[in-house]
């Protein structure tokens, strides 16, 4: 089939290998420059299944509260809060009940470890050689945090994820430059996870699809789509319309508007999230793979000759206006753990990206309900982790076969029943 990707994020990267290895003629549309400059640029690099949960959750509406009121909190509001907003927080509170929460964590973890399956299977495949690291180590500052992490265990337990819960000498065994002027109760190590550039694997995944003929058309803004003729697309400044036997959207926020002519109400709202990324000023006192601190929801990983840190949560706002309290705790969080780690007088790269996410927490893949339009979107903050899962999911799907995992609640059906 002649097929069009819009969007060429890591979801539309690989889906657009994918369905070219599948043996479809795939043409790719990016309204930025290059692949993966949005949400996939500079996030945290982080692949742990077991850690991939809905931010719907029982308790966490007064998490959110208590967050709001402390000075790192891991998530804030911002001004201007748009109608769209305000929206999106309505049907996020409903799906903090129980029963939800369990259904969506399910289901987002049962995509989270088959993603990890397929991203090794390419990886391998295509000897794609990125920057990356194995092991994810949770650090937990106080008693009272790993007594608050407990059900969390059971979660990984029930999901059989390997971990162990390991004392401050143990996680300073694994991690060997923590600072020990931090206190520290213990740590909870993940030696299957990992850490790797999500960016990197991209920009290698993208060259790898148009060896096999998939085509990439950038600075290219797709118009809304049209109800008439909805697998033809054009630009928004206008231009002909170019046929396509199908359509897959994968522009992240964008993909709303998109799909808005066609009666598809996507509840996507931007999550933005902040890091900073600088060069290692001296390898020993530099973390080996990623740690998180429980505390405040704050990542820092190695890549490379690099450490990334990034964290914060911020619905309202915009994604030009950098939020300087944001990058405090980022750098407050690297100054805890690993001082003196990186240069930070020069040279660092600061950023904000803008999650694309449902209130609910598991993307969408599939049928859209309109013929030949096709849905890869909304996984939030899980994208690196979710891409290689969804993108094969999304190809199997649109060749007619069976996916290898089960798809309940992953359809867009469940957002219109919501």
């Amino acid at each position: 089939m002649k097929i069009a990707i819009v969007g060429a994020g890591i979801i539309g990267v690989t889906t657009a290998w994918e369905l070219a290895a599948d043996g479809h003629e795939v043409t790719v549309f990016e309204r930025r420059g290059a692949a993966a400059e949005e949400a996939s640029f500079a996030n945290a690099g982080v692949v742990a299944p077991g850690y991939v949960t809905p931010w719907a959750a029982p308790g966490m509406r007064g998490k959110v509260l208590r967050s709001l009121l402390s000075t790192h909190g891991a998530i804030k509001l911002r001004w201007p809060i748009s109608a769209r907003d305000v929206g999106w927080m309505s049907r996020w509170q409903k799906a903090c009940k129980l029963e939800t929460y369990l259904a969506n964590r399910s289901r987002m973890q049962r995509l989270a470890f088959y993603s990890r399956t397929r991203l090794h299977e390419i990886t391998e495949a295509r000897e794609l050689s990125y920057e990356r690291s194995d092991g994810y180590l949770v650090l937990l500052r106080s008693k009272r945090e790993q007594k608050l992490v407990q059900p969390g265990l059971d979660v990984l337990r029930e999901a059989g994820t390997n971990f162990r819960e390991v004392d401050a000498n143990e996680a300073r065994r694994i991690e060997p430059a923590l600072s020990t002027d931090t206190d520290l109760a213990g740590a909870i190590h993940l030696p299957d996870d990992e850490v790797a550039n999500c960016r990197q694997f991209a920009l290698l995944l993208k060259w790898e699809a148009e060896a096999l003929g998939a085509q990439f058309h950038f600075n290219c803004d797709i118009a809304p789509l049209n109800r008439s003729a909805p697998t033809s697309l054009s630009l928004a400044a206008g231009s002909p319309a170019l046929p396509f036997d199908a359509v897959v959207v994968c522009a992240g926020l964008a993909s709303a508007r998109l799909l808005r002519p066609l009666g598809l109400r996507i509840p996507l709202a931007p999550v933005y999230g902040h890091s900073i990324s600088a060069n290692i000023r001296e390898p020993l006192n530099a973390p080996h793979s990623a740690v998180m601190d429980e505390r405040y929801k704050v990542a820092i990983s190695r890549l490379g000759q690099r450490v990334r840190v990034a964290g914060s949560a911020e619905l309202g706002g915009s994604l030009d206006t950098m939020n300087p309290a944001a990058l405090q705790t980022l750098y407050k969080v690297l100054q805890d753990w690993f001082p003196g780690a990186a240069t930070l007088q020069s040279g660092v790269q600061q950023w904000k990206g803008a999650r694309p996410m449902l209130p609910d927490g598991p993307p969408v893949l599939g049928a859209s309900g309109v013929t030949g339009i096709w849905l890869n979107l909304g996984h939030g903050s899980s994208g690196w982790a979710l891409s290689c899962g969804s993108a094969r999911v999304l190809a199997d799907l649109v060749g007619g076969r069976r996916p290898e995992i089960d798809l309940e609640g992953l359809g867009v059906e469940r957002l219109m029943l919501a």
